[in-house]
């Protein structure tokens, strides 16, 4: 895809951090725009700061926890746009637990959302595409959907299951035209770490220094965007902490002894 132009792009959890950014970016670049997040008025808040007349774009707001609407909010956009040219699972939540006093329903709440609302919203949509013929599933992982760090074990379960799928059905649809990235950005600054939840199902309430130091969501949106001109299979952006990918391939001795060092100075405790 070499423009976004007067193209349909969906994009989940829209109302701030990195969907927010990239609402703003693809309405740059020319894009009719499907914003979906629980907060109505937060989409409506980033459609004005977009600039976008009202026929290109649609607020689509909705629980994506509610797997069964996903067919009717695919109909609602094909019913105002015609096509679904981009769709960016961008929706997640993180969790900041240890696992042993983490009840399995937390657990169940990550993959909930980060995972089944991930590819039941992708089941919905692929018909689409593949009819068009055409089309771009952009996939929002984390750096800990390549390696697993304390307290993060249901978020990273759930962005690693991202990457199984996402591989596995990037040859069923190659055939049709429709392309797949998979992104795993570091540390962003956004509300992730505040938004987390807790053993308690409670959120964590606190902004991790790695997060206030990660890098802008304007910058990650540049270059997800990119990834997609380009058909980029997999888009790892960040800071320092992405090295932890190479030393897990090569070298995982050592990363496990620094998390586990890490984790026993509390450092990912924010």
């Amino acid at each position: 895809m070499k423009t976004l132009k007067n193209k349909t792009v969906w994009i989940t959890g829209a109302s701030s951090g990195i969907g927010e950014a990239l609402a703003l970016a693809c309405a740059r670049e020319g894009a009719n725009l499907v914003l979906t997040a629980r907060r109505e008025e937060e989409l409506r808040r980033v459609a004005a700061l977009a600039g976008l007349s009202e026929k290109a774009f649609l607020i689509l707001p909705a629980d994506l926890y509610r797997f069964d609407q996903f067919q009717s909010m695919t109909d609602q956009v094909m019913a105002r746009f015609g096509q679904i040219d981009v769709l960016f699972n961008n929706a997640g939540i993180s969790s900041r637990a240890l696992a042993v006093e983490s009840p399995l329903e937390i657990d169940r709440k990550v993959m909930d959302l980060d995972y089944f609302s991930v590819i039941g919203l992708t089941k919905t949509v692929l018909p689409v595409m593949m009819k068009q013929k055409s089309g771009h599933i952009v996939v929002t992982s984390s750096v800990v959907g390549k390696i697993g760090t304390p307290l993060r074990s249901a978020y990273s379960a759930a962005k690693h299951a991202l990457h199984g799928f996402f591989d596995s059905i990037r040859q069923e649809v190659s055939d049709y035209g429709i392309n797949i990235t998979v992104v795993c950005p570091g540390y962003i600054h956004t509300q992730v770490s505040v938004n987390a939840i807790t053993p308690t199902g409670e959120k964590f309430n606190k902004m991790s220094q790695n997060q206030q130091k990660g890098i802008e969501p304007s910058v990650m949106a540049s270059k997800m965007i990119k990834a997609v001109y380009t058909n980029k299979r997999e888009l790892i952006y960040g800071g320092k902490e992405i090295l932890g990918i190479y030393l897990d391939r090569f070298f995982p001795g050592l990363l496990n002894r620094y998390l586990h060092m890490q984790h026993k100075k509390n450092a990912f405790a924010d």
